[in-house]
């Protein structure tokens, strides 16, 4: 049952969201009692809330750089795809060709960084689409008037001709076909300019020799880029980024950054093609650039780098936020390079980092800035070194060697530390002690949760020390992109801004995705190939991101919560990568009652279902077994347990495979469950999850690994809301998952400079919320701008749809004390003057 509660509030500014539903009413203050109070506390002073408050982390992920922000419409424009980068690709992987022409790697290349050329050996015709998407078909989209920069390298031993044209695959012209003519022995570069005649989403580029040459660099860019830059960015997708208003960009990782190799891209390591991202692979004319692997599972052309990132973040107002490898992997790969010299060079690199940013032009890397076209500094302020590193030990010393280097050299950059990959567990504790006991200036936290820990989590950082180390909420996301998840982010973000004096800085992730690409939901823009679209949490982000404030009004707040409940449900076995067999699985109460027992010595599995659909279940000598290696996530399930208390017990072997065992209860048919982890992360990690189908928290993890071959005792104990887990008999780890839930959320915030109070609600429920706000007798307008986004929580914004979107209308009715109806599942942000 729902109880009252007080809740505490002393915060930061927050936006308005809304949706074209319900105008909130006004409610007369003797009609009905009020559901929920807001009381502005007038004796305390908020905290200052900075502009950077919110902003926006790029990483390339779903083909967010290379066939999205980055305007190069060609695909392996350099010849420099291989098998490295994806299975099956090699040099001419998006290209067809009609004659002969082959990919060369010799020393008449362009440059010793751009390793291949083509060879074309007579009369050829050379075919890109573009860059892919399969469910649509389209390929290059063009668009009837605006005009196209094409490019190319070339070299012969004799004049030929390079006939250039846009069609369609049944050749129909989307422009004037236009000719170079390339009769230079060395390399050159060759342009000219097309203009679609049509607008299509499906041309191809053609590039036609009338002899033997060797070609290199073949581009397209639309001439109509963001700020009309060379080199630039897709104009649609860059608008929806500045619109935000981001008070910083994060780039360019994430995973990128601490995966790979950590060696130079030259030939003393051999031109490693999967390394972490290292800035100066990243800056200078396109064709010098190092190709990569893209650790997402393509190819990296590095054409948008470290200068178009810098460039960006000056043209959107926002301050640029570097990350730099630590010379420690993370993401599934869990391994510290071990090179003085090399660890020396990073930390070098890094100092050279900041000279390009900030440094005179008569410096080394000032220059290299002035000659890319930005003689003055670009203002570089914090830089951050490591990305959710799962070696405590190793990331630390690490870092605290280039933070050491930097602040040596120049003592007023921010360097941000991180606390791993998750919100809770072992590495987060121990990598948060050693940065409030080393006084780092901000730490970086990572969490993708379900919306219920959003709605419990509301006060996570209001017991955090004001005088320790600053918060960067580098990551967060509500694991889908339906308004039910943005709600929840809403909710959390009213505690971000309460708490602006300790989280400094919060960035939504990821910010971009490309429908027909996609390695990770949920994202915030979505675009194909001439289309572009907010989703639901891009809509409620940019309303908080234009409505911030710059000082918090605190406030308490008053109204129901929702209790938690106890765990029950299925009980589910599953392996992610791994082959295993599971006996005797027997789930009993306390006293010892049976509930439920398989010991498959029947030789059938009568009782169980698959969850997902996946892996190869059979029962085999009196077992339970899943045969595949190569697959993710196989549940199946039996016994719906409706007690609350009760003990799981079974025993569990891993027969093959790269990680250990999914062990699931508490399975929901809305598709939450909970599952012992043991062996994850490629056997390196064990944990307690908690999912929404396929969508996973972390509620704790620590240091794990299972033996092949050796079968282990499982016992998971129930207690209502606890769980403790035992393995072979000892205490593995607990946890209590006794939150309260809060669907309702609230931050007062003053814009001084407007002279406004922002009064941010959510309501995340199916009910409305009527609301007295006592404004603790502050002078103020009668009216208010109100803005709300409501909906139907399970709503999604797509390509053909976009039904959840703000809704901004004039309110009567305010005074210093006012009563209002909230609509359901809304945010609503009221802006009302002061006087």
């Amino acid at each position: 049952m729902p109880s009252l509660r007080t809740t505490r509030i002393a915060g930061a500014a927050a936006v308005l969201v809304s949706l074209p539903l319900a105008v909130s009413p006004p409610v007369a203050a003797h009609a009905v009692e009020p559901d929920y109070t807001i009381t502005v506390n007038p004796a305390v002073t908020g905290a200052a809330i900075d502009k950077s408050m919110y902003g926006v982390f790029f990483e390339d992920i779903n083909y967010a750089a290379d066939g999205g922000l980055y305007a190069e419409l060609v695909r392996n424009r350099s010849f420099e795809f291989s098998s490295t980068d994806a299975s099956g690709w090699n040099g001419l992987t998006g290209w067809t060709v009609a004659g002969s022409a082959a990919v060369t790697n010799d020393d008449q290349r362009l440059n010793e960084r751009n390793r291949n050329y083509l060879t074309v050996s007579g009369a050829t015709t050379l075919t890109n689409a573009g860059f892919p998407s399969p469910s649509t078909s389209t390929a290059i989209a063009v668009k009837k008037g605006d005009k196209y920069d094409f490019s190319v390298w070339a070299r012969t031993g004799s004049s030929t001709s390079i006939q250039v044209a846009l069609h369609l695959t049944d050749g129909t012209a989307l422009a004037a076909p236009i000719t170079v003519t390339a009769d230079k022995a060395g390399w050159m570069k060759y342009t000219a300019q097309l203009r679609a005649t049509a607008t299509s989403d499906a041309a191809r580029l053609s590039v036609k020799t009338s002899g033997a040459v060797k070609l290199d660099e073949i581009s397209l860019f639309p001439k109509d880029t963001y700020k009309g830059r060379a080199n630039g960015l897709r104009k649609d997708l860059a608008e929806k980024v500045a619109a935000l208003d981001p008070g910083f960009v994060r780039f360019p990782g994430g995973c990128l950054v601490n995966t790979g190799s950590m060696y130079s891209y030259d030939a003393a390591n051999n031109f490693p093609r999967a390394r972490a991202y290292q800035w100066k692979d990243t800056v200078g004319p396109v064709e010098t650039r190092a190709t990569n692997k893209n650790f997402w599972g393509y190819n990296q052309t590095y054409g948008l780098g470290y200068h178009e990132y810098f460039q960006f973040s000056e043209d959107i107002g926002a301050m640029p936020l570097p990350v730099l490898p630590a010379l420690v992997t993370g993401c599934g790969q869990n391994r510290a390079t071990v090179d003085e010299a090399l660890l020396q060079r990073h930390i070098q690199d890094a100092l050279d980092l900041i000279e390009y940013a900030n440094g005179p032009v008569t410096s080394t890397w000032g220059r290299a800035r002035a000659d890319a076209g930005h003689p003055k500094p670009f203002g570089l302020t914090t830089i951050a070194v490591g990305n959710e590193e799962n070696l405590p030990e190793e990331y630390w010393a690490n870092f605290l060697r280039f933070e050491s280097a930097i602040k040596a050299k120049y003592p007023a950059i921010t360097v941000v530390s991180n606390s791993g990959p998750d919100d809770t567990g072992t590495t987060f504790d121990n990598l948060w002690a050693k940065n409030a006991a080393h006084g780092s200036d901000m730490v970086d936290e990572h969490y993708y949760n379900s919306p219920s820990w959003f709605l419990q989590n509301n006060a996570r950082y209001d017991s955090y020390d004001r005088n320790g180390p600053k918060v960067f909420l580098g990551e967060y996301a509500s694991l889908d992109n339906k308004l039910y998840n943005s709600l929840a982010e809403a909710a959390y973000m009213t505690g971000l801004e309460r708490n602006a004096d300790v989280v400094k800085m919060a960035s939504y992730a990821p910010l971009l995705a490309h429908v027909d690409n996609v390695q990770w939901k949920p994202d915030m823009i979505w675009f194909d190939n001439d289309e572009s679209w907010g989703s639901t949490s891009y809509q409620v982000q940019k309303l908080f991101m234009n409505n911030v404030g710059d000082r918090v009004v605190p406030t308490t707040a008053t109204g129901n919560v929702l209790q938690p409940k106890p765990i029950t449900g299925a009980i589910g076995l599953s392996t992610w990568r791994t082959a295993a067999t599971y006996d005797d699985v027997t789930v009993t109460r306390p006293d010892g009652t049976v509930l439920y027992s398989d010991d498959f010595n029947d030789g059938n599995a009568d009782g169980w279902s698959s969850v997902t659909n996946r892996g190869n279940w059979a029962v085999t000598n009196g077992a339970y077994t899943q045969t595949t290696t190569d697959t993710e996530d196989t549940m199946v399930k039996a016994a719906t347990i409706g007690e609350s208390d009760y003990d799981y017990t079974l025993k569990a072997t891993k027969t093959a495979g790269a990680e250990g065992f999914l062990v699931a209860f508490g399975i929901q048919e809305t598709g939450q469950f909970y599952w012992w982890n043991l062996g994850g992360w490629n056997n390196t990690q064990g944990a307690v999850e908690k999912g929404i189908t396929s969508a996973k928290e972390q509620i704790l993890t620590k240091p794990n690994t299972v033996t092949t071959g050796k079968t282990y005792d499982l016992k998971i104990q129930v207690r209502g809301t606890k769980v403790t887990l035992f393995l072979d008999g000892v205490e593995w780890a607990g946890f209590d998952d006794n939150k309260v839930t809060e669907p309702f959320a609230q931050v007062v915030t003053e814009d001084t400079t407007s002279g406004e109070l922002i009064v941010k609600v959510v309501n995340a429920q199916d009910t409305p919320a009527i609301t007295t706000v006592d404004l603790a007798g502050r002078k103020v307008a009668r009216t208010a701008r109100m803005t709300v986004i409501s909906g139907d929580p399970g709503e999604l914004n797509t390509r053909s749809a976009e039904p959840i979107l703000p809704v901004t209308s004039t309110v009567h009715g305010i005074g210093s004390t006012f009563t209002r109806e909230f609509a359901p599942n809304s945010v609503t942000f009221l802006r009302i003057k002061t006087r």
